[in-house]
């Protein structure tokens, strides 16, 4: 059975780099294979040995601007692929320098649509930079599929998926009819690093890119908000006196004129 897999080439949270003023450059930013989507593709590939079928990548790149991410994003693609994707379809547009999780959702239904159609999409439960996990019920409602979400373990019977998820408090085992949209945890596997040949096995693999006017889209112009590192100011007051009483009744006196204490 064909399987697809959702991926988001995510900024790497782990070298923000900020401007003076406190703003974070994002456009500087690298991108990286998002964590949690390894975790998908690695049980995509797994349901697909015992099945038979393809492991389709789909995914949008939702960082601007193009020039200063395309490699980055292509090596997130190639990644994805060396994983255990064969196939992959991805949309890379110049008028993109953010795409919120609804657009994006919208771009992903199209490509799966036109390319591919698989009847069960995996995907992370979560970016590992804007950590939303709205994509995939977007997409769902988008390509009028059944969604699960938080799934840490999952079974392919029948045309049915049996799930295990994370509900909060407690663990719901669940039944779930094709076609369906599911979100993995990174509970479900341990995915395998790629081999060296698996890598370059992956450059020989299929990577189509479009734009968005392949998928019938216009052009959005779209730029991401004006991210800033929280600063705190302190005013570093310091209370002395020989006596600890009057040190207390002084800092009580503080709380009170900050309003932060009321007697």
């Amino acid at each position: 059975m064909d399987i697809g897999v959702i991926v988001k080439a995510a900024l790497d949270v782990n070298v923000l780099r900020s401007e003076a003023d406190g703003r974070i450059s994002i456009e500087n930013i690298p991108l990286v294979l998002s964590e949690y989507d390894r975790n998908a593709i690695y049980e995509a590939s797994k349901i697909s040995e015992s099945t038979g079928g393809k492991v389709y990548i789909y995914s949008l790149l939702t960082w601007g601007p193009m020039d200063r991410k395309m490699r980055d994003f292509e090596n997130v693609i190639r990644e994805a692929l060396a994983l255990g994707g064969e196939e992959a379809f991805v949309v890379a547009d110049k008028s993109i320098h953010y795409s919120e999780p609804m657009f994006t959702s919208e771009v992903l239904s199209r490509l799966i649509k036109k390319f591919g159609s698989p009847k069960l999409i995996l995907s992370g439960e979560a970016s590992t930079d804007m950590t939303s996990s709205t994509v995939a019920p977007y997409l769902a409602a988008k390509l009028n599929y059944n969604i699960v979400t938080y799934v840490k373990e999952m079974s392919l019977k029948n045309g049915y998926i049996e799930v295990l998820r994370d509900a909060d408090e407690k663990l719901e085992r669940l039944k779930i009819p094709l076609p369906s949209v599911v979100s993995v945890t990174g509970e479900i596997n341990s995915p395998k690093l790629p081999t060296l040949i698996q890598i370059r096995r992956a450059f020989r693999k299929p990577l189509h890119r479009l734009e968005l006017s392949d998928i019938d889209l216009s052009p959005v112009f779209s730029r991401y908000e004006d991210y800033r590192v929280v600063t705190i100011k302190r005013k570093n007051i310091l209370l002395e006196d020989e006596s600890l009483e009057n040190v207390a009744d002084k800092l009580i006196d503080h709380l009170i004129q900050e309003g932060v204490l009321k007697i």
